[in-house]
C-alpha cells in the first residue's frame, strides 16, 4: 500500500477529522444548515446583484461526488494530512473514495485552480506548498478556519476586514443607489426581528448580505471582488472576534448607524460606524487587530 493510500485511510478513520470513509462522501464535517430552515423571501430578489449576496463564491458543496471529493481532499491538504510535495495518485483516490476516474480528475483540476496541487507531465499531481495556495479562495478560507490553522485564519480575516470594510463604507456614502441603500435598511430590519426571536441563522444571513451589499455600493470593482472574502469571514468567524460574530443589540445599533450615515452622504460617519462595528467585544483582550511582532 502506498504512503498516500495509508495516509488517506488512516485519516478517514479518525473520529477527530470527521473525514469520510469509502462510499460515505456525503458525511464531510462542514454541512450546510438544514434545508428546511429558510429565511424571509428577501433572498429571492429578481435583481441578481441584490439577491446574490451570501452565496459562496466557490460553492462546491451540493454538487454531488465531485464537489464532495473536492471538499474532502481540500480539507486533508489544508490540515496537513497530505503534506507539501506529496504525490496524489488518481487511481488510489478513486479506490479509496469509490468514485470514478472522471470525478477524481475533475476534482484535482479544481484543487489545481485553487493552487493546492500541481500536475506536471512525467511527475504527476503533487500537493503544493502553502505559499502557492490561493488564500483568498472562500473554500480555502473555510478549510483553514476549521483546521489546525483556525486561530491564524480568524486573525488574518479580522485584519483584512479591518482594512477593507471601513474604506468601503466611506466610498459607499458617495454613491446614491437608493435601491441598495433600501436593501441595507431592510437587512437591518430583518436582523432586528431575528434578534428579538433569537434566530441566529436569519441574523447571520442578513448580516452577510448587509456587508456584501455595502462593498458593492462602494463602486470599486476590485473591492467588490473581495465581497466573497467578507462573506466567508462572517460564516467561519466562530467566536467573538468582531461585532458581527453573534446577534447583539450593540451590533444592530452600529449597523443602523452605518445605514443612517450612508443616507446622509456622511462618508466619515459611515467609516467610523464600521470601525466600531468591527471592534471586538469588551471581554476580548484586543480591541482592534494589533500589529504582530516579527
Amino acid at each position: 500500500m502506498s504512503t498516500l493510500a495509508h495516509t488517506m485511510m488512516t485519516t478517514a478513520r479518525s473520529a477527530d477529522s470527521g473525514l469520510a470513509g469509502p462510499g460515505d462522501l456525503d458525511r464531510y464535517p462542514y454541512n450546510e444548515s438544514p434545508a428546511g430552515e429558510r429565511v424571509a423571501p428577501v433572498w429571492d430578489s429578481a435583481d441578481q446583484d441584490l439577491g446574490r449576496v451570501g452565496r459562496r463564491a466557490a460553492g462546491n458543496r451540493g454538487r454531488g461526488l465531485h464537489g464532495q471529493l473536492v471538499q474532502q481532499l481540500g480539507q486533508m491538504i489544508v490540515s496537513g494530512d497530505l503534506g507539501a510535495d506529496r504525490p496524489l495518485v488518481p487511481e488510489e483516490i478513486g479506490q479509496r473514495f469509490e468514485v470514478s476516474r472522471t470525478v477524481v480528475r475533475e476534482s484535482l483540476r479544481v484543487l489545481e485552480a485553487k493552487g493546492l496541487v500541481s500536475a506536471r507531465p512525467n511527475v504527476g499531481t503533487r500537493v503544493r506548498p502553502v505559499s502557492d495556495w490561493n488564500l483568498l479562495d472562500p473554500d480555502i478560507i473555510e478549510w483553514r478556519a476549521f483546521g489546525p490553522q483556525r486561530d491564524d485564519q480568524r486573525r488574518e480575516l479580522g485584519e483584512l476586514r479591518w482594512m477593507i470594510e471601513p474604506l468601503a463604507a466611506r466610498l459607499a456614502a458617495g454613491h446614491g443607489r437608493e435601491e441598495v441603500q433600501q436593501r441595507l435598511a431592510d437587512m437591518v430590519e430583518i436582523m432586528g426581528h431575528a434578534l428579538g426571536q433569537g434566530d441566529g441563522i436569519t441574523f447571520s444571513r442578513a448580516d452577510s448580505e448587509f456587508h456584501s451589499l455595502l462593498i458593492q455600493l462602494a463602486g470599486n470593482r476590485m473591492l467588490e471582488h473581495l465581497s466573497g472574502i467578507v462573506s466567508a469571514a462572517l460564516q467561519v468567524s466562530g467566536g467573538p472576534v468582531t461585532g458581527c460574530d453573534r446577534p447583539t443589540e450593540a451590533s444592530l445599533v452600529h449597523h443602523s448607524r452605518i445605514v443612517d450615515a450612508l443616507a446622509a452622504g456622511d462618508g466619515s460617519g459611515a467609516e467610523s460606524a464600521m470601525r466600531q462595528l468591527l471592534t471586538v467585544h469588551p471581554e476580548v483582550e484586543r480591541v482592534v487587530p494589533a500589529p504582530r511582532e516579527h
